[in-house]
């Protein structure tokens, strides 16, 4: 099976547990894409790629010495919109020598006490 291909099954089941958790499709929400590099500046180059667009990019290191990229998306959660982003995303992180690590949004508990 492809990596694309899994990703697709993997977005489709993340999706559908969204859906029957409660998830609110209509609003936008901030989708987050995760990325790994082996060292900041490319994780930096891949940030800069984004420069300019409503998105927000956190480079940080990790404990295994990698450097990991978080960009923030505000969209429709939605599996074209999604699959078209990390396709894209996809294309600015490999040819940098880093591997894409999926994606998540945050979801409300609703009639949850805190």
């Amino acid at each position: 099976m492809s990596t694309e291909a899994y990703q697709e099954d993997i977005s489709s089941s993340v999706l559908r547990r969204m859906k029957e958790g409660g998830f609110d499709f209509s609003r936008f929400h901030p989708i987050e894409f995760y990325a790994i590099f082996p060292d900041e500046e490319r994780a930096r180059r891949a940030a800069g790629h984004y420069c300019g667009e409503s998105l927000n990019a956190q480079v940080s290191a990790r404990d295994d010495g990698a450097w990991s990229l978080e960009l923030s998306k505000v969209m429709y959660a939605t599996y074209d919109g999604i699959g078209d982003f990390e396709q894209d995303f996809e294309a600015v992180v490999e040819p940098l020598g880093g591997i894409i690590e999926g994606w998540g949004v945050k979801q409300e508990v609703r009639g949850r006490l805190a």
